[in-house]
């Protein structure tokens, strides 16, 4: 019996599903919105082997010097393109020139190296802004999340390059204990890398619940599984040692002080890193800090209040000096008062929320 030729189906299934993916539309979309905002790619290889790519700004190709660079870093759950291109138009119109890199095991940026921790990635983001031909030798900084607990290591370590930060829900001051004691909404580190390199559409829905104020209320299957399939399956061993790399024996007893002026920016409504998590840090930082709480928003900021985000973001780049309004930071004493007459949060009583 002759033999029967391989079915076509394996090769032209991933071109159909690839021709049809909502995901992969809206990533071209994003990756479009850097091309017609005037970015362009750059690939930065370094001396250890690690490549880090990056968007850079109009200015950088031209040479004029910008007015205000500005270090983008993303969070864990997307790549440069997905936070932040919704930002671009509005900070390059108010003279603000952005660099968005992709962090390692992110996008397109990789390494060969062992090192997982946060301090890790601040030198490579470091070195790779040095290795620009027309990089601004200082430079203010912006993190999302993860990509706070980067750029708060970028501006201990470089304080010659870094002029100001802004930290966007960065629980820079969690400890590991802080899971056991029921200050979040996972356990231990295994359930935290479950749930936030989703596999499965149920791990994704939950995740979407934790980090929207307002979650979409209709999410198909359909989209979720295509998402997955886009986003959350690549480098997934790295980026599960990224996160043990970043809470495993996490003391803020060891957490360094920065003396860059910092605007912290919080979700009142933080079910991922609770706004506890961000008085710590006014408290920790102290006179060069400023806290600003926005209502009405979870952990995914960027998502839910894009407008005020960016234009918080703006000013204080543009203008540090500027103090906002009392109802821009919400209501301390209700704030305290919820924290205090909480049963579900069990916080260590040695770090007092002021």
């Amino acid at each position: 019996m002759p033999a029967q030729p391989p079915p076509p189906a394996a090769v032209p299934r991933r071109r159909w599903q690839n021709c049809f993916s909502p995901t992969l539309v809206r990533d071209r979309c994003y990756t479009r919105c850097f091309h017609s905002a005037g970015l362009r790619r750059a690939a930065v290889p370094l001396q250890d082997g690690a490549v880090v790519h990056l968007w850079l700004p109009p200015a950088a190709t031209t040479g004029a010097a910008p007015l205000h660079p500005v270090l983008l870093l993303h969070g864990f759950g997307a790549s440069a393109t997905w936070q932040w291109a919704p930002f671009l138009r509005p900070l390059l119109a108010a003279d603000l020139a952005p660099y968005v890199p992709d962090l390692i095991f992110f996008g397109a940026s990789s390494s060969p190296a062992a090192d997982r921790s946060p301090a890790y990635q601040a030198a490579c983001i470091a070195t790779a802004m040095l290795a620009l031909p027309l990089a601004p030798q200082r430079y203010a900084v912006v993190g999302v999340s993860y990509g706070g607990f980067v750029a708060y290591h970028l501006a201990h370590a470089f304080p010659a390059a870094v002029e100001r930060l802004v930290l966007v829900a960065a629980g820079v001051c969690l400890e590991d204990a802080d899971l056991a004691a029921g200050l979040f909404a996972v356990e231990d580190i295994a359930e935290a890398a479950s749930l936030l390199l989703p596999q499965r559409p149920e791990d994704l829905r939950r995740l979407v619940g934790l980090t929207f104020c307002r979650p979409p209320r209709f999410m198909p299957s359909c989209f979720i599984r295509d998402y997955i399939r886009v986003m959350c399956t690549d480098n997934v061993k790295e980026k599960t040692e990224l996160l043990y790399a970043l809470i495993n024996g996490r003391k803020l007893s060891d957490l360094p002080k920065i003396s860059q002026q910092t605007l912290i920016i919080w979700g009142e409504q933080d079910q991922v890193f609770p706004l506890e998590l961000g008085l710590w840090l006014k408290r920790h930082l102290g006179d060069t800090s400023e806290l600003v709480i926005v209502k009405n928003a979870g952990h995914a900021i960027n998502r839910e209040k894009p407008a005020e985000l960016c234009r918080l973001i703006r000013n204080y780049i543009i203008d540090p000096t500027v103090k906002y309004r009392e109802d821009r930071k919400g209501s301390w004493k209700n704030v305290i008062k919820r924290f205090a007459g909480s049963s579900l949060r069990k916080v260590d009583s040695s770090r007092p929320l002021l």
